[in-house]
């Protein structure tokens, strides 16, 4: 199969891309390298983790209708895996139609080359954030997600809706993914385990929101993709799946794991709850089991593989 991956060079993208290419499909990247986070790391993700291996890489914006076009039409894809987005609870409270934009606008763009070159299976990133506040727990595909509580919730929400419209009219098959909390080496610098090892190798104070009582289905980054792949293998007409970690841990639990592994304590910043923020997000998983998919990765284990490659990235 050849598949593209929009975001390819970002966190997710690029572990999928490798893990594609392993079992020899065939790979189309697409990734505009903004500047949300460090480009740099985009670009290694490029160049160093995914150095020998053989895959397409158009550089470029998901809004741009016309390089969708000239993808679709002379790479023949067969499957899309549709990551790129503005990511971030917290940035979209700054700029909302940036969010608005890039996420559903994007969508709405891949959704109709994938309509129009009759692709065998759309699946896309959604996210937890669309549950909101709700109390119910674990979260359930199947519960109310009416009410976001943030722009970029309210954003992966819409991508879900104008997804099932394709699916309906056009017979295109679709799959959403809810994802919880991913992380592991070469993640993101704006999620919580990187900025918290850099602060404490720092010196610095690292900032503790709901003054540390929170939870989260932490996800590592081999499990979701495994996840991914799963889906991207059994093509359907519309669902949609939780995707995240089998146990829910605290926030404090993540860090005691953490300044374990850098042999060193953190100070804490005991912060207020942030807007926008939950306090837990737990998922349940039963759904993408059944595709025979099983999240195997502690924290212990994933937290440990993180810094290392941190401390290897940055020769620490």
């Amino acid at each position: 199969m050849k598949i593209l991956i929009t975001g390819g060079a970002g966190f997710i993208g690029s572990n999928l891309a490798k893990k594609l290419m392993d079992r020899k499909d065939k790979v189309v990247l697409i990734d505009n390298f903004n500047d949300y986070y460090d480009p740099k790391l985009k670009q290694d993700r490029i160049k160093k983790y995914l150095k020998g291996y053989d895959f397409k890489l158009y550089k470029g914006d998901i809004r741009d209708q016309k390089l969708l076009e000239r993808i679709f039409k002379n790479e023949k894809i067969d499957k899309v895996m549709h990551l790129a987005a503005m990511a971030g609870v917290r940035y979209s409270l700054k700029d909302p139609f940036l969010y608005e934009d890039v996420n559903i606008k994007g969508t709405m763009n891949l959704l109709e080359m994938s309509a129009k070159y009759k692709i065998k299976n759309f699946v896309f990133a959604s996210s937890s954030s669309v549950y909101g506040n709700n109390k119910k727990m674990p979260f359930s595909e199947t519960d109310s997600v009416d009410t976001p509580i943030s722009p970029y919730a309210a954003t992966k929400k819409c991508t879900e809706l104008i997804a099932h419209v394709y699916s309906h009219i056009y017979g295109l098959n679709v799959s959403g993914l809810r994802f919880f909390t991913v992380y592991g080496p070469w993640g993101r610098p704006d999620m919580a385990l990187f900025s918290f090892t850099s602060n404490i190798l720092d010196g610095k104070a690292i900032d503790v929101y709901n003054r540390g009582k929170m939870s989260r289905n932490f996800s590592y980054i081999d499990d979701i993709v495994s996840g991914i792949i799963a889906v991207l293998d059994k093509p359907a007409k519309y669902e949609i799946y939780n995707i995240g970690g089998d146990k829910e841990e605290t926030l404090m639990r993540y860090i005691e794991v953490l300044e374990e592994n850098l042999g060193q304590k953190a100070k804490k910043n005991l912060l207020p709850m942030q807007p926008g923020d939950v306090p837990s997000t737990c998922a349940d998983i039963k759904k993408l089991r059944k595709l025979g998919w099983k999240p195997a990765t502690r924290i212990e284990e994933g937290i440990k593989n993180f810094v290392d490659w941190y401390k290897e990235y940055y020769k620490i």
